[in-house]
């Protein structure tokens, strides 16, 4: 069976994609997943957040979507049980303009993904793929879209979340009605939340009041042991997996599969 492919993006940066990228892998993981992340920030915070030097990313998502590797070539095995990823390389700073004149430029990611099946972790398929989009609406994210079943939207409990999700939201239209017909919302997740915050609880009302049943009942708080986690090169529930960061990703996990199955059998 094909593994559902999940995109993380938001064109806002600092809203908490990698984090939740991570840490969502590894509680998907502790209940039994098999997961891929697709690391697609030039940045490369993903890879380091789970450990991965620059000098281990001699094949990167960058040779992905030339087609100069595959899936199974390209991923890396990390240090968290049943989790793997396909490193970034600022190389991806310039895929831009090296896909940009040809005709399948949108699809370079979808192509890619028809041989994961390639990949095996401890003999078994991936079940998941996640993938960490950079903070902009480019060829990079558009590529994810197109190649994803659905997206999940992190978004951080400030003033002006709404704003950059209706952009967002117009964006993942247009590809669903031009290139990607069966891609949907996964659902957004509410992250830095500060309870202490008047500001955090209104903006999280007016996401649910926009919003709907597609945002998550996990809120992802505001948490120093998410922030450290990253340097440490482990995600947050290696780090320290009683902390509240920690138990949120496992939370939304759970919810992340009870839609996934709901999804399925639509």
């Amino acid at each position: 069976m094909a593994p559902r492919i999940l995109t993380l993006a938001n064109q806002k940066g600092g809203v908490g994609k990698t984090t939740t990228a991570i840490n969502l892998a590894t509680a998907l993981a502790a209940i039994g997943e098999r997961v891929l992340i697709v690391d697609l920030d030039p940045q490369g915070n993903a890879s380091t957040g789970l450990g991965i030097s620059r000098v281990d990313r001699e094949i990167s998502a960058y040779d992905l979507l030339l087609g100069e590797t595959r899936v199974a070539e390209a991923a890396v095995m990390t240090s968290v049980p049943n989790v793997a990823i396909i490193p970034s390389t600022m190389d991806l700073l310039g895929v831009e303009l090296t896909i940009a004149s040809q005709a399948d430029r949108a699809f370079k990611l979808r192509n890619a993904f028809k041989a994961v099946d390639e990949l095996t972790i401890n003999d078994k398929p991936v079940s998941y793929v996640l993938i960490d989009c950079p903070p902009s609406l480019n060829l990079l994210t558009v590529n994810s879209l197109v190649a994803a079943d659905a997206v999940l939207v992190p978004l951080q409990c400030e003033f002006f979340a709404l704003e950059g999700l209706s952009q967002l939201l117009q964006t993942i239209e247009q590809i669903r009605s031009t290139l990607n017909p069966r891609l949907s919302i996964q659902g957004v997740v509410m992250t830095m939340f500060d309870k202490r915050n008047n500001l955090s609880e209104q903006v999280l009302q007016d996401v649910r009041q926009e919003m709907g049943d597609l945002v998550y009942d996990t809120v992802i708080p505001r948490n120093v042991r998410l922030s450290e986690a990253p340097s440490y090169g482990k995600p947050a529930l290696l780090y320290d997996l009683k902390c509240a960061g920690s138990q949120a990703y496992l939370r939304l996990a759970t919810e992340v599969i009870r839609r996934e199955r709901h999804l399925a059998a639509a």
